[in-house]
């Protein structure tokens, strides 16, 4: 009879040998079967049911939940033997102490209870997915059926992170390129060339924060000579402001060119505006018309850093005008400003990204220190005085970054009656 007993056994470690022996070959099938799929390019949702499918069939788990993060949220991609009510439990708070694999033995929470082990999936230190698994049976092989669970959700879980990380690399490149075009787009609206006589010089700078910014200026010449020019800073960066600065050189080019009163520019840019963003965004513009003949400047500024206006006697600011552009349907006011110029004059104006640079002590290059750069270098030509200007602002930044677009646009008149 012992020998009896001894076949039993070792007719029993056999049969424990050949159980061990095909779950690891089902595990080795499986592995394969998901490599296959993911180098197949196979869909998220595709690599998601087979996951649940091997769990539940071959591997024999009867509860398991698995959770990614979507849009900033923890959400059950797939599950199997718990109560889909269950699921609605918010465990976005929870999730963060899990950093190892652990039992849920003690666990008080009504999802998580449900199951017997978690399973954190890091990456670079932060978790990418969470694997819940529980109902084991007295004869499983929890060891070795755990330890594959781990592996096939590591697999997974990294090649789904992979197709996220190049989703978002695509996205990133579509994203390049359209901040591409519309800055070429932008470098296109601004002047390549500045009209200049012996009645008026002008310069312009004009260094965009990044890529595409939102300032824009231009200038007109008319045949008798006159010149009519504007700055404007959009609201916002990026294509958005480079699509409403096209939609607004379109509609400035046109009306201008009608010659129409300044008032009568503003009113319609401002309902051109408006019509376009609704009251999103808002454009801050000045515009000017100056008179070559009875030498006047008529100008109206319409919520703009108030452009400098230097004689050899004065600093006035430009001030008179009106609201922002495209805050309203319609401007509750509006004033035109007339000045006559005798004397040789700086006209210079400039969006509020130069008097918002700072340097390293915080200190600001602010409105009175650029009225005192502008005397000392009043006698120079429109040109010089903006090549002076750059060289200034480096200096005085101190290798600080810049914190806005930066547009200039100086203007010189002559008494050459």
């Amino acid at each position: 009879m012992p020998e009896l007993q001894e076949i039993k056994r070792t007719l029993s470690r056999i049969e424990k040998l050949e159980r061990e022996v095909n779950l690891k070959q089902l595990q080795i099938n499986s592995l394969l079967t998901i490599t296959q799929a993911i180098n197949e390019n196979v869909a998220a949702d595709g690599l998601f049911n087979m996951y649940n499918s091997f769990l539940r069939w071959e591997i024999g788990i009867r509860k398991m939940a698995l959770f990614f993060k979507e849009s900033g949220k923890w959400e059950c991609m797939s599950s199997s033997g718990i109560e889909e009510t269950l699921l609605d439990h918010d465990i976005n708070a929870e999730l963060t102490r899990f950093r190892s694999k652990q039992g849920l033995e003690n666990s008080d929470h009504p999802l998580f209870r449900e199951f017997d082990l978690v399973i954190p999936v890091m990456h670079k230190n932060e978790p990418i997915a969470y694997a819940f698994i529980g109902g084991f049976g007295d004869e499983d092989d929890v060891y070795n059926k755990v330890q594959f669970v781990t592996t096939i959700t590591n697999v997974i879980a990294v090649a789904i992170e992979n197709k996220r990380l190049f989703k978002q690399q695509l996205r990133q490149e579509v994203l390049n390129r359209e901040v591409e075009v519309a800055a070429e787009i932008q470098r296109t609206l601004v002047p390549s060339h500045l009209p200049s006589s012996k009645h008026y010089q002008l310069s312009s700078i004009y260094k965009p924060h990044f890529a595409v910014g939102g300032d824009y200026y231009d200038v007109v010449e008319f045949p008798e000579g006159s010149i009519a020019f504007c700055i404007a800073d959009i609201t916002g960066k990026g294509v958005s402001a480079a699509l409403l600065m096209a939609n607004f050189q379109a509609n400035f080019h046109a009306l201008i060119t009608r010659r129409p009163t300044l008032e009568e520019i503003v009113h319609e840019m401002n309902a051109a505006v408006h019509r376009v963003t609704q009251g999103d965004k808002f454009i801050t513009l000045f515009l000017a018309k100056y008179n070559t003949s009875d030498r006047t400047l008529q100008y109206i500024n319409a919520g703009h850093a108030p452009p400098l206006l230097l004689t050899k006697d004065e600093v006035i600011p430009l001030k008179t005008g009106c609201t922002v552009l495209g805050w309203l349907p319609e401007l509750p006011f509006l004033e035109v400003g007339n000045i006559s110029l005798d004397d040789e004059t700086l006209i210079f104006s400039y969006t509020d990204g130069l008097t918002d640079i700072r340097n390293k002590s915080g200190e600001e290059f602010s409105e009175e220190k650029l009225i005192h750069f502008l005397r000392e270098n009043a006698l120079s030509s429109a040109k010089e005085l903006n090549t002076r200007l750059l060289a200034h602002i480096e200096s005085f930044r101190e290798r600080q970054p810049y914190p806005d677009d930066i547009t200039v646009l100086t203007c010189k008149v002559f008494n050459n009656q």
